[in-house]
């Protein structure tokens, strides 16, 4: 089902003030994207968002193919549609196999993944749907991810579920 936007994308180049925030979106990310003109409603959450998720995507310890999959899983969970079909890309590109993207559509998680893969969709749909995590998974996950790893991955799962809901919520994408 296609639903309109519930909130007025602003056009690149029809807002001066707004000229110096667009041009440091455009440095990074090559142009305004439709999600950044969405974006550019609020000035400041749009830099602060752009700052955010490009640190949680370009500057985070865990493997690009672990990162991308928490990023296809969360956008699953959430029926974003649009985060999903803009991350299959980055999960391509980096490394993920196309039929374990198409498998993080499934539910139960596809037994086409590894065992640390399987640990982390676990840990990622019980943050997204039940947000506390058990002391038992924790323990689980904890074997594998320490200090600053840990933490990206949590962020990782954080961050995406706070993308994907804002999405929904203002009916960004398609």
């Amino acid at each position: 089902m296609t639903h309109t936007a519930r909130i007025t994308p602003i056009t690149p180049g029809t807002r001066p003030e707004l000229a110096e925030l667009e041009a440091k979106i455009v440095a990074k990310r090559g142009k305004v994207t439709p999600l950044y003109q969405y974006l550019l409603n609020s000035p400041d959450m749009a830099q602060g968002w752009e700052e955010f998720t490009r640190a949680v995507r370009q500057r985070n310890s865990l493997p690009g193919d672990l990162r991308e999959l928490v990023i296809l899983r969360v956008a699953v969970l959430n029926r974003a549609h649009y985060e999903f079909d803009a991350h299959v890309p980055f999960a391509l590109k980096e490394g993920m196999a196309a039929h374990k993207v198409e498998a993080v559509k499934e539910t139960p998680i596809s037994s086409q993944f590894t065992e640390l893969e399987q640990l982390v969709l676990e840990l990622t749909d019980t943050m997204t749907r039940d947000i506390d995590v058990p002391e038992p998974l924790f323990a689980r996950i904890h074997e594998h991810f320490q200090g600053q790893a840990l933490l990206d991955l949590c962020i990782t799962i954080g961050a995406y579920n706070m993308v994907s809901r804002v999405l929904v919520a203002l009916h960004i994408g398609h």
